[in-house]
């Protein structure tokens, strides 16, 4: 049963890569024998973390790759075939993740406020982005008759926003921060694009799946922290390791009879 979980060999695409969460991925990737590789438009960073995998006698490659550029993932998705015959496993990571910012008078995150460029920029990472690395690379694994794709969502991909968890006392409602609508949107549709990507290729051995991991703790204001624990049913929020090896067993065979499914790890925040 142990063996299942092994990716000896296995090439594996990791969409912002050089992120809080996907360079813990592509560790755990790697740990198991799996070829990372790490994709991320920050070239600097990208290259740091995949060489401290390295570091350790495993295999990683970081590459600066944009996207939302359907040329740049050809390119990259050639390269990569080129070098080791073909891709095995997506990972579709990457998102802005928007802050929530403001300039004197206006909450820029708020939906009244919220301009159309940033609603793109969102979008076309998260969503577009998704779409376009799940066309391209997905073809590759369905011409070849096996792949994997997992998407990975959030719990805002299956419940709206608190915008409470985000109020500030004492100021307006124009000037109170909110999650942004980006959010909601590209989460919930990862969760529609693994729907239909899972039944498109049902009968070319492509399975795909989304995890929809909760809030992680990053040093977040203890406010905040405070409020967000008490939706909790576990009471805390996530370690940021603790989603590696649902990860690992969603892209690997221990996970083989699973596509189009939704698999939630939030604590329990969302079955309250």
């Amino acid at each position: 049963m142990i063996m299942k979980f092994n990716l000896k060999n296995q090439v594996v695409v990791i969409t912002g890569g050089a992120g809080f969460l996907g360079c813990r991925y592509a560790k755990t990737i790697a740990e198991h024998e799996g070829v990372s590789i790490l994709c991320d438009t920050d070239e600097k960073k990208v290259k740091e973390k995949a060489k401290e995998i390295e570091k350790t006698g495993k295999v990683a490659l970081g590459y600066k790759v944009d996207i939302t550029s359907e040329k740049e993932i050809e390119k990259i998705t050639s390269d990569l075939i080129k070098r080791f015959g073909k891709i095995d496993v997506l990972i579709n990571n990457a998102a802005n993740n928007p802050k929530m910012d403001k300039q004197t008078g206006k909450e820029l995150s708020r939906l009244e406020n919220f301009s159309i460029e940033r609603w793109d920029a969102d979008v076309s990472v998260g969503l577009t982005g998704a779409f376009l690395c799940s066309k391209i690379i997905g073809k590759h694994m369905a011409d070849k008759g096996k792949g994997v794709i997992l998407n990975i969502s959030s719990d805002l991909g299956i419940i709206a926003p608190d915008q409470r968890l985000y109020q500030k006392k004492g100021v307006s409602t124009e000037q109170q921060p909110v999650k942004p609508v980006t959010y909601s949107v590209v989460k919930h549709g990862l969760i529609g694009l693994t729907r239909y990507l899972a039944t498109y290729w049902c009968d070319k051995g492509v399975r795909v799946n989304a995890l929809c991991p909760g809030g992680v703790y990053d040093n977040q204001p203890e406010d905040f922290v405070k409020k967000l624990t008490q939706l909790i049913p576990l009471g805390r929020m996530a370690d940021p390791d603790e989603y590696n090896d649902a990860v690992l067993f969603l892209i690997s065979d221990a996970s083989s009879y699973m596509t189009g499914s939704v698999i939630v790890m939030d604590g329990g925040r969302t079955c309250w």
